[in-house]
């Protein structure tokens, strides 16, 4: 095992820090933080007082969604030039929505090397104790802010076998739980992870209907930051929402979308969202 080596030059160090804890911050990121010629930041205010919890004194370049396709090119010269780099994002791994990949592609497709430091991710850390199937997940990161574009999202995951990962903010949290439910089913079941490694930690492993209704009715699990996960859907599921589609297919022939809609729901059983996410009736949302 290899332990204690400097950075090497010209290497960009794709670094993991801790999502709350600060404890989770590992020996090898500490030492890579600490060595690096300098260390690019998304919000280096943020990053400064991490550093300065571990008594670490680095430069610190800003690195954003705002500014990252201008800078990448003076930071792929830094490294060309045999300076080490560091890049985290204000909490767990670096791109995992997150700003970052312009820098990495610009320094891979520069023949450089880019060496991550592992460690927490809220996502991974939200499914290891979710209890759901875990051996085939996809990750979906934030929902459109917007009611319409995020239901509309949603109905084209109904049909989705894997595991689904959803990132959260508080003040959107119970619209997202509610259109879930409407798209998925309130049977679907669906885990609740708020503020992970930090004071009021909370795992709820319920029902996406039950979730709605805790979250609805608890002013505290409307607060901090989120994961949710619903378990995909089964064959059975599968099945129904594409019989649902062919029935809405020919009903809306003949009838308006919402009535083909409504219809072909009941005498299926496919959630009724569900058939807006084939290619009839797209053009009837708002």
């Amino acid at each position: 095992m290899q332990t204690g080596a400097p950075p090497k030059a010209g290497t960009l160090y794709v670094v993991a820090t801790p999502i709350g804890h600060l404890g989770d911050l590992s020996v090898r990121a500490l030492e890579t933080l600490r060595t690096v010629d300098a260390i690019c930041a998304e919000d280096t205010r943020h990053t400064r007082q991490l550093l300065s919890h571990f008594g670490l004194e680095r430069p610190l370049l800003a690195l954003h969604e705002h500014n990252e396709d201008a800078q990448a090119a003076s930071l792929v010269r830094r490294l060309a030039e045999g300076e080490s780099l560091a890049l985290v994002s204000d909490a767990g791994t670096p791109l995992v929505s997150d700003p970052g990949y312009r820098l990495v592609r610009a320094a891979r497709a520069a023949g450089l090397r880019v060496s991550p430091v592992p460690g927490a991710c809220a996502a991974i850390a939200a499914l290891s104790v979710a209890g759901l199937p875990s051996d085939r997940f996809v990750f979906e990161g934030f929902l459109p802010a917007k009611g319409a574009a995020r239901r509309d999202r949603l109905a084209r995951l109904v049909s989705e076998p894997r595991t689904l990962l959803f990132y959260e903010s508080g003040h959107r949290i119970e619209d997202s739980l509610a259109d879930m439910a409407a798209a998925f089913g309130p049977e679907r079941p669906a885990v609740l992870a708020r503020e992970l490694t930090k004071l009021f930690e909370t795992v709820l492993g319920e029902t996406l209907g039950e979730l709605v209704e805790q979250v609805g009715a608890d002013p505290n699990q409307r607060k901090g930051e989120f994961v949710v996960m619903v378990q995909g859907a089964g064959e059975d599921a599968d099945a129904r929402i594409s019989e649902g589609r062919r029935v809405y297919a020919t009903l809306s022939t003949h009838l308006p979308p919402s009535t083909a809609a409504k219809l072909a729901a009941e005498l299926t059983g496919a959630p009724r969202k569900a058939l807006y996410g084939g290619d009839a009736g797209m053009g009837n949302r708002e």
